[in-house]
């Protein structure tokens, strides 16, 4: 009888905490979709490496706007900063803007910088980032033995 109850226990333990992981994915997925729309990703570059954000806009209010937006990559190592655009759209109307840029060429390897959007007194933090790897690459172009 203890081991039936033992393994109820277990079971129902084990339920609890299946339960609980997915009810937290779904909570972080959700918030996440709000930031960035479902869209998101670890991309790889390389100190001094180009690299090009592209962000689609939308008014969602009843009249129209204007904005100061600017993006950012942030991150404790290392940060790059783009250039503020004004932003000026009619109710329901969407635009892309596009900033470009080059990771800084003291950007330590194996950091991690996140996607951040200014706007006006805001900010939003995206689910994009720039993760820096070694870029140098050793190749035998030649070799001899006498």
């Amino acid at each position: 009888m203890k081991r039936r109850y033992a393994l109820l226990s277990l079971a129902l333990a084990t339920l609890i905490v299946i339960v609980g992981f997915s009810a937290v994915g779904s909570d972080y997925q959700s918030s996440a979709c709000l930031a960035c729309g479902g869209y998101g990703d670890v991309v790889d570059k390389t100190p001094c490496e180009a690299f090009t954000v592209k962000i689609e806009f939308k008014n969602t209010g009843k009249t129209s706007g204007t904005w100061s937006v600017n993006i950012a990559f942030e991150d404790e190592a290392w940060t790059w900063s783009g250039t503020p655009k004004t932003l000026t759209l009619k109710p329901c109307h969407k635009k892309t803007l596009t900033w470009n840029g080059n990771v800084p060429q003291d950007a330590p390897i194996d950091s991690v910088a996140r996607l951040i959007v200014y706007y006006d007194d805001s900010f939003e933090p995206l689910d994009w980032w720039i993760h820096i790897i070694d870029g140098a690459e050793l190749t035998i172009t030649s070799s001899t033995v006498e």
